[in-house]
């Protein structure tokens, strides 16, 4: 497919800028492809929460928590948002930057392409022309003094995630997407090497992002802690981005408000760099149970944006919270416009992955699978594959669903090991399966086949049984024959059987 847009260098003082851009007429008839007018920002079309749904999940029977998340998630390309610069989460310090990621700006295609299919499948409208800001602030580890981003002209908005029974909530909620937009990472702060030092790793810097804004449809941590899942097995699925939280690919900022119902929203705090699934439920509780003690001893509650401290379980006040004139945005000069067409947008959504939901109904009825056992499927990279795989080599679901859940993956787990398709071949295993099930060797004997696999036998099950000579007889005269010759050849065992001494 010829791409309808150019990548141009230009070298400038000794420094690669890149522009990126169309060339093709613009069409606006593609599902994805929006001409509807852009929402206003966020912050400049409401400076609180917007007007919730209907109540539920009320704390001590009369507070409501008000909750949005902005995530960010790192895009999963080779190279940085406007720079050739590598990404890699174990390189070696400060090896992966480049003049670019100091200040000077391009942009490449492939962080884009990846941001426009994560926004179709989140179900968002895909503009065909967007915009990149600055957004100023000062702080160490971004060394130009601003962030690219996109804060009047998003990529994307309008997007929704539907949460079920299935995900594990009580009752379906749909949870609006406000918007979709692309920018820069920063670079790394290295608080704990030194005592008293601040070090900086800009290995990160420049590094695309997707924020992902949520609508505050949110009334729990339980409900924020399945979206953020939910959100991370989509970008997984899409490939998009890594999701690792504890890797730092994948980050959440929390907005949490609280107010008794039927009179005023509180004012909302901003909860900082929650890296994991339980960080963001804690984090979310622990500050709903603070804003309510404030407000019942009349004591204000201020707009600031505060962290979250593991190991007391509470959050603590880190600055207050700057307001959109606070960043002074302002257009990026040194890039263009962002123009897609009908034909990209076309050619993306055609190599959309099968998405999580779809997956999941489609495995429970075609094999027949309970809502656990899909789980765990769905919950290890490539397993769902693997599955499939495995089960084309002739075995049922059933059996092959027992033998990849409990005995290898809890053998995998046992000692320590990530699952990954080419720890035991899907022949293999499927070879071991069809072995157990058509009476060749026993179950017992096949975990024992599957242990010599796992410690790196690449041969089929069969090969295996041979050598070690553990075939089951099924010849029943001969194993009767068997029986008697033992019994002749040790009938002072049999006497004693016989007398119950055995």
């Amino acid at each position: 497919m010829m791409r309808p847009w150019l990548l141009r260098a230009q070298q400038a003082t000794g420094i690669t800028r890149l522009s990126y851009y169309s060339t093709g007429a613009r069409s606006h008839g593609a599902r994805g492809l929006t001409t509807a007018p852009r929402q206003h920002h966020p912050q400049q079309q409401r400076p609180v929460h917007a007007a919730p749904p209907p109540t539920r999940n009320l704390v001590k029977g009369r507070w409501e928590p008000i909750i949005g998340l902005e995530i960010h998630a790192q895009i999963k390309s080779k190279t940085k948002l406007f720079s050739d610069g590598q990404t890699s989460f174990n390189a070696p310090t400060n090896t992966h930057v480049t003049l670019i990621d100091a200040a000077y700006p391009g942009t490449l295609p492939e962080c884009v392409d990846l941001a426009i299919k994560t926004s179709l499948a989140l179900d968002a409208h895909v503009y065909p022309v967007s915009s990149f800001d600055r957004k100023h602030y000062f702080y160490p580890d971004l060394p130009q003094g601003y962030q690219i981003t996109q804060h009047y002209e998003p990529l994307a908005q309008n997007g929704k995630i539907e949460l079920s029974p299935l995900d594990g909530l009580d009752y379906h909620l749909t949870v609006g997407i406000e918007q979709l937009q692309l920018e820069q990472d920063t670079g790394k702060s290295l608080h704990d090497v030194y005592p008293g030092l601040t070090l900086l790793d800009f290995n990160r810097a420049g590094t695309g992002l997707m924020e992902i804004v949520t609508k505050p449809d949110l009334r729990s941590s339980k409900e924020a802690g399945i979206l953020v899942k939910k959100l991370q097995a989509l970008l997984r699925a899409v490939n998009s981005s890594d999701g690792n939280m504890d890797e730092g690919s994948m980050r959440c900022d929390v907005n949490v408000s609280v107010h008794e119902v039927g009179k005023a929203y509180g004012e909302r705090c901003e909860l900082k760099n929650l890296n994991s699934i339980k960080s963001v439920v804690d984090a979310i509780d622990a500050e709903i149970a603070r804003q309510i003690v404030a407000y019942e001893s009349n004591e204000p509650v201020t707009q600031e944006t505060r962290g979250f401290d593991v190991s007391t379980g509470t959050t603590f006040r880190i600055r207050s919270k700057e307001s959109a004139p606070d960043y002074r945005y302002m257009p990026e000069p040194d890039l263009p416009r962002l123009v897609l067409d009908l034909a990209t947008i076309r050619a993306l959504k055609s190599q959309l992955p099968e998405l999580p939901d779809a997956q999941r109904e489609r495995i429970m009825g075609q094999y027949d699978l309970s809502l656990i056992e899909t789980r765990t499927l769905m919950g290890e990279d490539g397993m769902v594959k693997y599955f499939e795989s495995v089960v084309s080599k002739g075995p049922t679901a059933k059996s092959v669903i027992t033998w990849t859940i409990h005995e290898l993956l809890g053998r995998l787990n046992a000692r320590d090991i990530k699952f990954s398709p080419d720890v035991v071949k899907a022949t293999q295993l499927g070879s071991l399966i069809n072995c157990v099930d058509q009476g060749v060797i026993s179950a017992k004997i096949g975990k024992n086949v599957l242990n010599l696999m796992i410690e790196g036998d690449l041969r089929d099950a069969e090969a295996i049984v041979e050598e070690k000579g553990w075939k089951q007889m099924e010849n029943h005269d001969e194993l009767d024959k068997l029986c008697e010759d033992m019994m002749s050849q040790y009938q002072d065992k049999v006497k004693a059987v016989q007398k119950g001494n055995i």
